[in-house]
């Protein structure tokens, strides 16, 4: 790929090192930034400089597609790399912007795509050797949304095979690698968007949450991870993994980056059932609200079962400064999800899966298959009573899941958000979780993560980063509210933001760092 101004490129690169480890405040006042300066600038920063002509999306773009190149092969965060196509776009969108008129915020930014949301013309795989040739004929609604805000889409993101787990350990296309630690998991199933964001190979990208799949990856990467209310972002187009539970949001390095993307993927989809409509808002604007009145709530148990002594104490020292941030702190209660299951949601994956399960079983990864055939035994067997019962399970399901989304906010009469710990374990190797993912013995569910019981309320969630463990692993923090309360639950995540410096620290990523490599255990 050719390089604009190269000389520049190459002269600069040397100050970029430096200048790499300064606080992200400090690169965006430098004038003529590096190439690596630009890549860790914020959303907002580099929008700014488009705006103002002082930056054009044509070079920024190449900037990022040259990051890519340098450190996708270390963390396989991309599993497909849009260069053509970005570049065409990033072209159009300068000639765009020399003419005056601007699409709004995300005008020639770089964002990458999860490779479960459609793009038309490029693969949608699912991580999975089943889709390995899947090419969409129309976009996703939220692709579509942020084509028309003039977001340049630049890759399609790594993900755990049909987001069906929580370590991105399991894909077709190998593991992703977290940035912080190149042997250890990002967290799924949005894992690849998680590193592409915390490594800087975008300056935002969408993830899909079904159990937590936004929120966990943004907890061990150390960014911003929004799940927003259900229904409030479309999923048309998006291959499913639990549509009952299924959302789509942001994932990026500040709070002000996650409500500019939403403000642009928020909105109504008549061909989508299960969107909702709502009246438009302002999330940047809603994110300035002042937080000194708002009752935060703390529901210890069970969220704060079985914590790590790292994660504990980070946790407890952002719920402290929180104290001081808003109105008052105390202990409550949520309603109790422990009567939900996978089991009992079975049926929709198995329908969505069941043909191409039978055909082409093969390509399925063994964790996967083994989840899917799980679900399908029960309905295949011949035994009409058990089949009658799981068809019998999921009709409850469907009603008390639709009851919990009714009446959840009741659960929030005595106070405005509440706040926990978003995974209760730091992050694990790669490893540890291919080991444990491929072992033929039954899996046990595990309870490392506090996520999903947010996707069952069907409320706004965010995570952020909150502290490290002592090797350098990130903590995050998950700050929650009642339905379509995203604006308020922002607003508490950017104060905290803006008196902490936790997401101004970045991985120590260098051109020649080795990639460890990954050693089942027999």
């Amino acid at each position: 790929m050719e390089r604009i101004d190269r000389r520049t490129f190459i002269a600069l690169s040397a100050a970029a090192c430096v200048m790499r480890t300064m606080p992200r405040a400090a690169v965006g006042a430098t004038k003529e930034p590096a190439s690596e300066d630009l890549c860790a600038l914020s959303l907002s920063e580099v929008s700014k400089r488009i705006h103002s002509k002082m930056l054009t999306s044509t070079d920024l773009t190449r900037t990022c597609l040259d990051r890519v190149k340098t450190y996708n092969p270390k963390l396989n965060a991309y599993i497909t790399v849009m260069e053509r196509q970005a570049l065409a776009q990033a072209t159009q969108l300068d000639l765009e912007a020399k003419a005056g008129k601007f699409r709004g915020r995300l005008h020639g930014i770089p964002i990458g795509i999860k490779d479960n949301i459609d793009t038309v013309g490029v693969r949608t795989t699912g991580a999975s050797a089943v889709f390995d040739d899947r090419v969409p004929t129309e976009d996703a609604e939220v692709t579509r949304r942020l084509k028309e805000a003039g977001a340049v889409l630049i890759g399609k993101t790594n993900l755990h095979e049909f987001a069906m787990g929580d370590t991105t350990a399991s894909t077709y296309f190998g593991p992703v690698r977290n940035p912080w630690a190149l042997d250890h998991v990002p967290a799924g199933s949005s894992g690849g968007s998680g590193a592409a964001v915390a490594g800087d190979l975008c300056f935002g990208a969408l993830g899909t949450d079904t159990g937590g799949s936004i929120r966990m990856p943004a907890a061990y990467c150390s960014i911003v991870g929004l799940k927003p209310t259900v229904g409030l972002v479309s999923i048309r187009g998006i291959i499913p993994c639990v549509y009952s539970l299924d959302h789509c949001g942001p994932m990026t390095k500040t709070v002000e980056d996650a409500a500019i993307m939403l403000n642009y993927l928020a909105g109504y989809d008549k061909l989508d059932n299960a969107s909702v409509e709502h009246p438009t808002e302002d999330y940047v604007e809603s994110m300035k609200q002042p937080v000194s009145g708002l009752r935060l709530g703390i529901p210890r148990p069970p969220f704060f079962d079985h914590l790590d002594d790292e994660t504990g104490k980070a946790v407890e020292e952002a719920i402290l400064l929180l104290s001081k941030l808003s109105k008052s702190v105390d202990d409550v209660y949520l309603p109790s999800v422990s009567s939900f299951s996978w089991e009992s949601a079975g049926a929709e994956p198995e329908a969505y899966h069941r043909k191409m399960l039978i055909h082409n079983s093969q390509a399925y990864s063994l964790q996967v298959k083994r989840i899917l055939t799980g679900i399908q035994s029960g309905y295949n067997t011949a035994a009409d009573e058990t089949c009658s019962e799981r068809i019998s399970d999921y009709v409850q399901f469907q009603s008390d899941l639709q009851r919990t989304r009714r009446t959840i906010d009741d659960s929030f009469a005595n106070f405005d958000l509440v706040a926990l710990p978003t995974m209760r374990i730091v992050s694990r190797t790669i490893t540890e979780a291919l080991s444990r993912e491929e072992d033929p013995k039954p899996l046990e569910p595990e309870k490392i993560s506090n996520c999903t019981a947010f996707d069952i309320y069907g409320i706004p969630a965010i995570s952020i980063p909150c502290g490290f463990s002592a090797s350098r692993l990130p903590i995050g923090l998950m700050i929650a509210g009642p339905r379509f309360s995203e604006g308020r639950v922002m607003a508490l995540a950017n104060a905290y933001e803006k008196a902490t410096q936790w997401h101004m620290r970045k991985p120590n990523l260098t051109p020649d760092m080795p990639v460890p490599a990954i050693t089942k255990k027999a």
